[in-house]
């Protein structure tokens, strides 16, 4: 009987030691793009005015996953909005900073470097454009 309950000690343990490496896996800073699997548009995504960016500001486009900053009048740089830690979209932009809801990451948004961990990699950026009086982000059609 003491062979059996040993086996089933151990296979025990085996499961709770992988249920654990998945957890650390879940939320580890290893990955480049965290669970973001698609964190930049993967087409032209339409986003709207570009006199709806302040000079010197950022706009927060949440169902587009996307932000946009304007350096200069007429100028705009765009990033993914998607954490770089767990994949969550940033809810908010205070002082020229994106905040993620979920752990606490920042991220600078004139330059989408990560200010606060967890999230150590920047914000990938994403071609942004004018077109027909609109900001256009994401790859041409």
């Amino acid at each position: 009987m003491s062979g059996q309950s040993t086996r089933r000690t151990v296979l025990k343990g085996a499961a709770l030691a992988g249920v654990a490496g998945l957890g650390v896996a879940a939320c580890s800073t290893d990955s480049k793009l965290g669970h973001a699997e698609n964190p930049t548009p993967t087409a032209p995504v339409a986003l709207g005015a570009p006199d709806e960016i302040p000079v010197g500001g950022a706009k927060l486009y949440r169902e587009q996953r996307l932000l946009v900053h304007c350096p200069a009048k007429g100028e705009y740089k765009a990033f993914s909005a998607q954490c770089t830690h767990a994949g969550c979209v940033l809810d908010k932009i205070e002082d020229n900073e994106g905040n993620c809801p979920c752990h606490g990451s920042r991220f600078d948004v004139t330059t989408g470097k990560a200010l606060q961990g967890p999230a150590t990699v920047p914000l990938p950026a994403v071609p942004v454009r004018v077109e027909n009086g609109k900001l256009i982000a994401g790859p041409k059609a």
